[in-house]
């Protein structure tokens, strides 16, 4: 095709997507959250997974410039090629230890981890994922090249069929918390069915802040996570059994061939997780659960939609909320399915009462 036909059709493609009120375009914000501006305006941010505002800590910040000062600012290679740093074995030990698991590994991102236990444990097994799940577990599955069964959301006994029906190995994976929603999988019910079938569970606590139940102790499972969110950092990690972790050292090819986590990410989230642990960290949490109780009492994440429905009128939703100095993203589909457009409201320990209260009475105004 000559480069005219290309220009045509990358304008088509963009046409399409602006006809359905799915363009996306890229918002320059300045600041440290969650207050920015933006186009000279003052702007409260709901948007980030900051939960606990570690991203700005001062042990967070002051641990990453150090580390940068110390190491670098990046890993050089992989790290079966260019070597471990301290920092990486350390923090992993960290993780391990907070998940209650034998051994952990980090990667450069979440989406990382997610795709290198799905191709290295899911390859020729049939794959049972919640039909929510984060785009991250779903291409993973798809990478795997495995059978890949799609059971209804948080539909325990759906997902128990299609394990039941496996022709051979299988696993069922699931977010911990759903990601556009922010409920959490029936995890119990979940687990006592990977135990009875012999299925592995993966996990992915990404978005798990609060008290979660656990998997039956019967159950065989690896815990994906991020240090990106409540950590304030950059990357991912998987925590499971040595030998597990081990298998994904040598078959985990987001690992194997993508540069290591960098030095300042490793520290930063080090730090972060020191403070999480700490009754410092307690406290941001009871501040978190705080403000979700403010904003809808009980509600299990920090996560909250707004369901609006039609993507063009949850943009100008968003809009209506930015133009009084709050920023709620609209999220619409692929993202969530079709006719389920949102406002997604994501509350921090950043944040102050009188902001959500604000956020609160501008919701209920729209």
């Amino acid at each position: 095709m000559p480069l005219s036909a290309w220009d045509d059709w990358v304008d088509r493609e963009l046409g399409s997507l602006e006809a359905a009120g799915r363009r996306r375009r890229l918002r320059p914000l300045e600041g440290l959250g969650p207050r920015f501006t933006e186009a000279g305006r003052q702007v409260v941010s709901f948007a980030s997974n900051d939960y606990l505002g570690l991203a700005s800590h001062p042990s967070v910040v002051g641990a990453a410039r150090d580390a940068a000062v110390r190491w670098g600012t990046g890993c050089g290679s992989s790290r079966l090629i260019v070597g471990d740093r301290t920092l990486h074995r350390d923090l992993e030990a960290a993780l391990a230890a907070w998940k209650d698991a034998e051994a952990a590994l980090v990667f450069a991102s979440g989406y990382q981890a997610n795709v290198s236990v799905l191709t290295t444990f899911g390859a020729g097994a049939r794959i049972v994922s919640d039909e929510l799940n984060h785009a991250s577990i779903i291409d993973g599955a798809r990478l795997a090249r495995a059978e890949v069964c799609v059971y209804r959301h948080g539909d325990a006994e759906h997902a128990a069929a299609l394990l039941a029906a496996a022709p051979g190995r299988a696993l069922l994976v699931s977010d911990t918390v759903l990601s556009m929603d922010g409920d959490v999988a029936p995890i119990r019910e979940l687990s006592e069915a990977c135990a009875r079938y012999g299925a592995l569970m993966v996990l992915d606590d990404a978005h798990a802040l609060f008290p979660t139940p656990q998997p039956d102790p019967r159950a065989a499972y690896l815990r994906v996570g991020t240090l990106s969110k409540a950590l304030g950092s950059q990357g991912g990690f998987v925590a499971g059994p040595s030998r597990w972790v081990e298998l994904l050292v040598n078959r985990g090819r987001p690992f194997i061939f993508t540069t290591g986590l960098s030095p300042l990410c490793a520290a930063a989230a080090m730090a972060a997780l020191d403070v999480a642990r700490s009754c410092e960290g307690q406290a941001l949490v009871a501040r978190l659960r705080a403000h979700v109780d403010a904003l809808r009492p009980g509600h299990p994440s920090p996560i909250i939609p707004v369901i609006i429905g039609d993507e063009r009128s949850a943009l100008v939703a968003s809009e209506r909320l930015l133009a009084e100095g709050i920023l709620v993203p609209a999220i619409r589909p692929p993202t969530v399915p079709v006719g389920t457009s949102r406002l997604r409201v994501s509350l921090s320990a950043a944040h102050l009462p009188g902001d959500v209260a604000r956020l609160a009475a501008a919701l209920q105004a729209l």
